[in-house]
């Protein structure tokens, strides 16, 4: 077997509004335009030591908790039960970039890209099966098993993919040194307001349609970019708000909490969207941890490739 890697690049959030828990399987209904970002994780698959014989093995420097109880681990293991793949026993190595518990989904970016990685290797090439297994791993996974501009519904397993931006877009990502446990935040959510109506969120799913559906970079209408999570994150991070202010005096054009938080995204839209995030980033850089220049990116930040 070939050494296999793949980038498992971060999202951001462009609008995330919530709705009221679903029955059986007791997650949110959303609605989100789910943005991949260039700040991205590595992930390899490679034979592992034991070979025949052995299990299969994550290793995740930095990541707390038993490694196999990680999200990479179990969408290795689904896949294998799903797929019939009987191979050899592999290794997936994660090399951790995106800030863990951030509101930047990196554990499903991790799981995403270990689907790619085995369905490559085992020669499986089944959208239908990927889409089934991600949708059972976590509300971030779908969007992220190919890496752009999606729209989602449901509790995130709902896509529609959306063109990429037409113009300049950048994002500074002002990071936390711990992060916040998403169910804690949805929790807090709960409490702080009510959930918005199904009506209500398909009303938002065909704004945001309409706003992004031709390559603009960002919604015109900035109530459009809101996070309903925002709220509850600063509620139980204040610090958040110091941040938004930080980003939005450094000149960004919209600030927002990321996802369940506690990251802070400033964006950066229209012709000087380059020149603007490198001031910004400068401006920043006494900060910590340290601010995280990105930019949006496609499908081909998640190829898979093969060490020659």
């Amino acid at each position: 077997m070939s050494v296999l890697s793949t980038l498992a690049p971060a999202k951001i959030n462009l609008g995330l509004f919530v709705g009221p828990v679903r029955d059986g399987d007791g997650r949110h209904e959303l609605v989100s335009v789910m943005q991949s970002v260039s700040l991205a994780d590595e992930v390899r698959l490679e034979p592992a030591a034991d070979g025949e014989g052995g299990a299969d093995e994550v290793i995740c420097p930095g990541l707390p908790g038993p490694a196999e109880d990680n999200l990479a681990a179990l969408a290795l293991a689904r896949f294998r039960e799903a797929s019939g793949w009987r191979s050899p026993a592999v290794r997936v190595r994660v090399d951790k970039r995106i800030p863990l518990a951030a509101g930047l989904a990196g554990g499903s970016a991790d799981a995403a890209a270990t689907l790619r990685l085995a369905a490559h290797a085992a020669g499986v090439d089944d959208r239908s099966l990927m889409l089934e297994l991600a949708a059972q791993l976590g509300a971030d996974v779908s969007a992220q098993l190919s890496p752009g501009r999606w729209l989602a519904g449901g509790a995130g397993e709902r896509l529609e993919g959306l063109p990429p931006p037409a113009g300049e877009l950048g994002a500074l990502l002002l990071p936390f040194e711990e992060g916040l446990s998403t169910a804690r935040v949805y929790r807090e959510a709960d409490r702080l307001a009510a959930p918005r109506s199904p009506a209500g969120l398909e009303r938002l799913r065909e704004a945001l349609r309409n706003q992004l559906g031709d390559g603009s970079p960002l919604a015109g209408d900035e109530r459009l970019l809101g996070n309903d999570l925002q709220a509850a994150a600063i509620s139980l991070c204040p610090a958040i708000g110091n941040a938004l202010a930080e980003v939005s005096a450094a000149g960004a054009d919209h600030a927002f909490v990321s996802g369940s938080g506690p990251t802070v995204v400033g964006l950066f839209c229209g012709p000087e969207a380059t020149s603007a995030l490198a001031r910004a980033t400068t401006a920043l850089a006494s900060r910590h941890p340290r601010p995280i220049a990105c930019t949006p990116v496609d499908e081909r930040a998640g190829a898979v490739l093969a060490d020659r």
